[in-house]
């Protein structure tokens, strides 16, 4: 009887996410939070200014989702959490 072994998979350096690399955070439309209660969020979350926030907030509301703010995985981490502070809907993508 000859027994078959499978070579294990190696982990390489591809298989791991990049944390330093451009991330996304997503922000998608709601039908329950004011403009100006997202606009104020996206603010404190990310530090843009109102104009950008007002891009932003804009751009979900129409469009079903909008990136809110890009960077390292951990910044991205920080803002998502406190845009879920009012229960926004947000995804990290990368």
């Amino acid at each position: 009887m000859t027994v078959e072994t499978i070579p294990k998979k190696k982990k390489t350096q591809s298989d791991k996410p990049d944390l330093q690399k451009p991330w996304q955070v997503i922000l998608f439309n709601d039908d329950i939070h004011s403009f100006n209660a997202v606009i104020i969020q996206v603010q404190k979350a990310t530090g843009c200014s109102t104009v950008d926030a007002t891009r932003v907030t804009v751009e979900a509301h129409f469009n079903g989702k909008a990136v809110a703010f890009q960077g390292e995985f951990v910044r991205c981490q920080r803002v998502t959490g406190i845009l879920r502070e009012i229960q926004l809907i947000v995804e990290i993508q990368g």
